[in-house]
């Protein structure tokens, strides 16, 4: 290997510390650190970074376990970042099976380019003290629940009274990467014509029979340089959230809300299903804008609106919707497969607050849902407070609300709704409950 290519290595690495740092200490998402450093560098050094910070997310709470021991005296504040370069080396190592002396070396390398030369001697000998003792520090790291399932107590204290069948498969799914599905814009391109310009390139997809839409690739890749994109043929969404338009049963001339749309996926589903007239709004004007950019792309058009759910006066014109998706915002608990520093960043305390967001949420769309129409509440979460919970409470109050069957291809029994559970047909967690305005 030459002197460049193990330079890069370093730079690679030290990069990825930095922002596995800014993921960890100062809780900024990982979706957010590595959108802002997705330009740089190139292809391949790209994907190690990314796949680098995203495995470090994911088993951060099983190797800070393992590093505890291998330290004398915790590393100063001053230090995070070697902290993050340690352990994201262990990583390495340990899940994403690189040449165990290679890291070793790049990471001391790193460290100098970090800044912290005086430090390189200690990461040299942690790491590998690190692989002389990998047995024991793992037999150690099983010990606990938390270090072994490489997730926060809450999590699974609230996970086992939920599902306590399905605890450990749930946790297990959770540490697994998520296949790439895609979602094929009938209005531009036909699945089968897709996957087989797909197949040109070398790229398998499969298509699955519970997804109309779908695509299922083989591996990750940017799919901004896959054939098709450009164009709009395709977006990518999980299949879980696909579903989330064959429950609307939509009709073209019906008027439709998406309460919370950004970014925007459902909405330009919903789009390329059926001709309505709808409005797409969200809160949050910057996020918006990728609504925006993504109906384009697709060549599709809404009424992309900034405005409340909860304060209809600001922007309701007061004419009932046929349809109201209601995708509340949540926990997310049912992506960490997808977002792993979820693990890191939500406390228990969060969901409380945002059942509470949810079922005012639900009561302030209601009265906008015209007679006969149909809200469909919807969440990312596998947690029965932010679920079942909310549901079922808005029908024991709301006397024109009952809640229609779904059927059993859409997850599990859950109070009036379905709940699909993380990996189940490759999937997402995600949550599901139909409700019909009487009168």
């Amino acid at each position: 290997m030459s002197a460049a290519s193990d330079n890069q290595g370093a730079l690679v690495r030290a990069d990825s510390a930095r922002l596995l740092a800014r993921v960890v200490f100062d809780g900024v998402s990982l979706r957010a650190v590595l959108d802002a450093r997705s330009t740089r560098g190139d292809a391949r050094d790209r994907a190690l970074l990314a796949a680098t910070v995203y495995a470090s997310s994911r088993w951060w709470l099983r190797f800070e376990a393992m590093l505890k021991p291998l330290l004398e005296r915790p590393l100063p504040a001053k230090a995070r970042d070697i902290h993050a370069l340690l352990l994201l080396g262990m990583v390495q190592i340990d899940i994403m099976q690189m040449p165990e002396y290679a890291v070793v070396a790049a990471c001391v390398d790193a460290t100098r380019l970090l800044g912290q030369p005086r430090l390189a001697g200690l990461v040299n000998a942690v790491l590998r003290r690190f692989l002389r003792e990998r047995s024991a520090l793992r037999e150690r790291a099983d010990a606990d629940e938390v270090s072994r399932h490489a997730h926060p107590r809450w999590l699974i204290e609230r996970l086992r009274v939920d599902w306590p069948r399905d605890l450990d498969s749930i946790l297990a799914a959770n540490n697994c990467e998520a296949p790439l599905t895609l979602r094929v814009n009938r209005r531009r391109c036909r699945r089968e014509a897709l996957s087989e310009r797909l197949a040109l390139e070398g790229i398998t997809a499969q298509v699955p029979g519970h997804l109309p839409d779908g695509l299922l690739l083989g591996e990750s890749t940017d799919v901004s340089r896959l054939p098709g994109f450009a164009e709009g043929h395709f977006s990518v969404q999980d299949g879980a959230a696909q579903q989330v338009v064959d429950l609307l049963e939509l009709e073209s001339g019906q008027r439709v809300l998406d309460a919370c749309a950004a970014p925007g996926g459902k909405s330009a589903h919903m789009l390329e299903r059926a001709d309505i007239d709808l409005i797409a709004l969200d809160v949050d004007a910057t996020r918006l804008q990728r609504v925006s950019a993504n109906l384009q792309r697709l060549g599709l058009s809404a009424a992309v609106r900034q405005g409340d759910a909860m304060h209809a006066e600001t922007w309701w014109d007061g004419r009932g919707f046929q349809r109201i998706l209601l995708d509340a915002p949540c926990s997310a608990t049912g992506v960490i497969r997808r977002q792993p520093d979820i693990k890191l960043h939500r406390r228990s305390a969060d969901v409380i607050a945002l059942a509470a967001t949810q079922a005012r949420l639900l009561r302030a769309l209601w009265p906008m849902l015209a007679p006969g129409g149909r809200l469909l509440y919807s969440t990312c979460s596998v947690l029965r407070a932010e679920n079942e919970a909310v549901v079922g409470e808005f029908l024991a109050d709301e006397k024109t609300a009952r809640a229609l069957p779904i059927a059993e291809r859409f997850g599990r029994a859950a109070g009036a709704g379905r709940q699909n559970l993380p990996g189940n047909k490759g999937m997402d967690g995600f949550f599901y409950a139909l409700l019909e305005k009487t009168r």
